[in-house]
């Protein structure tokens, strides 16, 4: 039977304005990092996009180098774009990125025009579309001077292929800098997406976060649940389909009982708050003003709808928050 959406999907998603841009983006993001390779199930792929768009879920963001193999989360989406979500197209809004190493060869990662005109052209092919909302460059390049690849990305919007550019993993004293270099060029420059949760607190210590503020430029976070350490998954050891347990990303070595005690003292305050643990921590990650949204992974359709419910969280009190950060900092 041919998809057809939920009719009742924007009554309840929350949605905010990237920065001082015309563009808004859902409260809760779906990414495809992870689950949707060459070695995942499709139709579990394909039930996740449908959960997550029936629920207002407009943004769905991906990489080129997301899978593995590289290039396989986008290949999969487009055939759920193909099969699924085309007729609703002008209401989604397609992120992909390029910046990590994607081919073999010295023009197959980082930040030079080569390679993200090349990518961009590459990623539109496998994703089936004419153009990508907005296309980011996934993480600075020490090496090739910042006007050429801003530059690039300024190519890629002028020639319709990227309606807006985004930044990713870019600390605040370089984000400034490409900012003024892309606001000269008249490029929309409107959101960076950078790792942020309870445990990881970077972007407060290397000026993004205040930098986003000052640019009035959106934030997107990924990693809200710390790869989804931040869950009850953890609570009782390690899951034998956990992500922990494919020990890619999220290490076993990571839950020491230092860290396992503190899940449980945040898993307390969660309850104290009538949510679940990842609840809680995507509210946590959404109560700064600058914060667009929420950028989850997720491994089953019932995942995202249990991540949805922190769309009604209550505001933190201030002994909330102390409580939380003394959980974290001792």
């Amino acid at each position: 039977m041919a998809y057809s959406a939920d009719p009742k999907r924007y009554e309840k998603m929350k949605y905010n304005r990237c920065g001082n841009s015309g563009l808004k983006l859902p409260a809760l993001s779906l990414g495809l990092w992870h689950n949707f390779g060459t070695d995942d199930n499709f139709e579990n792929m394909r039930s996740m996009c449908r959960t997550a768009f029936d629920a207002g879920v407009t943004h769905f963001d991906i990489a080129n180098n997301y899978g593995p193999l590289p290039g396989s989360a986008e290949t999969n989406f487009g055939m759920i774009l193909k099969e699924d979500l085309a007729p609703y197209r002008d209401e989604l809004i397609v992120s992909t990125k390029a910046g990590y190493t994607m081919w073999e060869g010295p023009y197959g990662d980082y930040g030079s025009r080569k390679y993200l005109l090349a990518s961009l052209d590459a990623s539109l092919s496998r994703l089936g579309l004419d153009y990508v909302d907005i296309f980011y460059h996934h993480r600075p390049d020490p090496d090739t001077p910042l006007e050429e690849t801003v530059g690039a990305l300024a190519h890629a919007v002028k020639s319709g292929k990227a309606l807006y550019i985004g930044l990713s993993n870019y600390d605040g004293e370089t984000m400034r800098r490409a900012s003024k270099l892309l606001r000269e060029m008249h490029v929309p420059f409107v959101i960076n997406q950078n790792s942020y949760s309870i445990f990881n607190r970077t972007i407060e210590q290397n000026g993004l976060l205040d930098a986003a503020a000052d640019e009035e430029k959106g934030l997107i976070l990924f990693s809200p649940l710390a790869q989804g350490l931040l869950t009850d998954r953890y609570l009782d050891g390690i899951p034998e389909d956990s992500r922990m347990s494919k020990n890619r990303f999220l290490k076993p070595s990571v839950l020491t009982p230092e860290k396992l005690e503190q899940l449980h003292a945040l898993n307390h305050i969660a309850h104290e708050r009538g949510e679940r643990l990842s609840q809680m921590a995507l509210a946590w990650a959404m109560q700064n003003p600058t914060v667009t949204s929420v950028l989850i992974g997720a491994s089953s359709a019932a995942q995202i709808r249990e991540n949805l419910g922190f769309l009604s969280s209550a505001s933190f009190t201030d002994e909330e928050l102390t409580a939380i950060d003394d959980v974290v900092f001792g």
